[in-house]
């Protein structure tokens, strides 16, 4: 059997949604809600223009009230 074989069924993104997502499973309860809260993402744009950036846009809100800031401006 080669080493290879899940390329056929999946690609490596899709493999590696499925390893983390088991990984998680197997975890305790207090580790594993600590480890799928940072496997959510937010995703977010921003307008450039003139070299200078917009206001950032949420695409889907997140659900808490706290937002971090990334170190990205």
């Amino acid at each position: 059997m080669s080493s290879v074989l899940w390329r056929t069924n999946f690609s490596y993104n899709k493999f590696s949604q499925i390893a983390a997502r088991a990984l998680r499973q197997s975890l305790k309860e207090g580790e594993r809600v600590k480890a799928e809260r940072r496997g959510v993402t937010n995703v977010r744009f921003q307008k450039w223009q003139d070299g200078k950036g917009g206001e950032q846009v949420f695409l889907n809100p997140p659900k808490d009230k706290e937002v971090k800031k990334s170190a990205a401006v």
